[in-house]
């Protein structure tokens, strides 16, 4: 009879065929998964000093790390490339497989960081509130707290729930009002 054995990953304490000859006891050898707050340290460690920042670290149960950084002015293929080689150097493919791919986080994903909001002062916005409301704007003003949208010409009147209503329809909303901020794409 023929045991059948499934290997996820050898570890280095023995081969695959030392396995096969018996030789190492069987045992269900299992890949290590990576935490994210060790790729944070490492890509928060690199871009330290730079006009570079982390945005976001996505790290899957199979060790495919997502690292999404961002820059005031724009982020570079140099700039992907210097931060892939540096998180790369500092793992070690022999106890941990993984696969890494480092990007900015692209024109349709959410703000994550204030200095996206400041970063796209003076551009159009789409803003969902925690409340539900949509509102799509011109980003006007930003503050560490609050920031100031002018939407564009709507046929509903926006709720004023929670925010305040400024002069020459301006309209007011704290951070934590707000669940999430994205870039206005018009293809027109």
């Amino acid at each position: 009879m023929r045991k059948v054995v499934f290997f996820v990953k050898l570890k280095s304490c023995c081969t695959f065929a030392e396995v096969l000859k018996g030789t190492v006891s069987l045992f269900l050898l299992h890949t290590i998964m990576i935490s994210k707050e060790r790729i944070v340290d490492l890509a928060q460690s690199f871009l330290e000093g730079s006009t570079n920042y982390l945005i976001d670290v996505k790290v899957s149960s199979t060790n495919k790390i997502l690292v999404f950084i961002e820059n005031d002015v724009n982020v570079s293929i140099q700039d992907c490339i210097q931060l892939s080689k540096h998180i790369e150097h500092s793992l070690d493919r022999e106890l941990e497989d993984f696969e890494l791919e480092v990007s900015s986080p692209g024109i349709d994903q959410p703000f994550r960081n204030i200095r996206q909001y400041y970063k796209y002062c003076g551009k159009e916005v789409d803003v969902l509130l925690r409340n539900g409301e949509k509102i799509k704007g011109v980003l006007e003003k930003v503050e560490d707290t609050k920031i100031e949208i002018k939407p564009f010409a709507s046929k509903k009147p926006i709720k004023k729930t929670t925010t305040e209503k400024l002069e020459n329809n301006k309209n007011v909303f704290l951070l934590n009002e707000i669940k999430e901020t994205r870039l206005h794409i018009n293809f027109k």
